[in-house]
């Protein structure tokens, strides 16, 4: 526990020192991702048939992204680790909530969400501590309610998870059948995956995976 508490505050302390330059390098970053905005529109649409239709976006950053599941419709809450990027949103889009939380223990009543969006936030959770939170994911989840979420691929299903040199905190990719399995573990079944492949001028060369999953519907009476 400590040293997960040490990793949690050193995080958060590299993103709230990073926040400025962040929001500036990464606004507008959907703008020439139109599979990003396809899955984040299924993701809105499918949301919002469970539970009471709300969805949480965690790991906001600077909330972008949150603002943009609010103009497709989802009543949506920001979270993040870092206070400084919680103020950057609040300051972007005063109009929509933004609190600052951990994904580890979510500050939001059980089965009660239609969505949970996790793009790029669980690269920073140790592989171990990692099934933790998909539970907490599917804790949060209404019977029926979807999450997508979003990482970097590893190099095979030989090196299933691996850290890589990411500018901000220590991170880690995943081979994507694995993250499913887990996904599956948690009790949150793979309903559609998108592979994006790296373009030229990409940093870095990894496929990016987003994985859409549904915790079970209610049993019919």
């Amino acid at each position: 526990m400590v040293e997960h508490d040490a990793t949690l505050e050193s995080t958060r302390a590299a993103y709230d020192a990073a926040a400025h330059t962040y929001a500036e390098l990464f606004r507008d970053a959907l703008r020439d991702r139109p599979l990003d905005r396809a899955m984040l529109s299924a993701f809105a649409e499918l949301a919002g048939a469970a539970g009471d239709g709300r969805v949480a976006d965690l790991g906001c950053g600077p909330g972008d992204v949150t603002a943009h599941l609010h103009e497709l419709g989802r009543a949506v809450c920001g979270i993040d680790a870092s206070p400084v990027m919680i103020g950057l949103a609040r300051r972007a889009y005063p109009a929509l909530r933004f609190e600052v939380g951990s994904m580890e223990a979510l500050d939001i009543d059980d089965g009660t969400l239609g969505g949970v969006l996790s793009r790029w936030s669980v690269i920073h959770i140790p592989p171990p501590e990692l099934p933790a939170v998909l539970a907490e994911f599917h804790r949060v989840l209404a019977p029926g309610g979807h999450l997508l979420i979003g990482f970097s691929a590893s190099d095979g299903p030989s090196r299933p998870s691996q850290v890589f040199d990411h500018a901000v905190a220590p991170a880690y990719r995943w081979w994507p059948d694995h993250f499913a399995a887990l996904l599956g573990e948690a009790g949150l079944e793979e309903v559609a995956r998108l592979v994006r492949e790296p373009e030229p001028t990409d940093r870095r060369q990894f496929q990016e995976v987003h994985l859409l999953a549904r915790k079970a519907p209610a049993a019919a009476a």
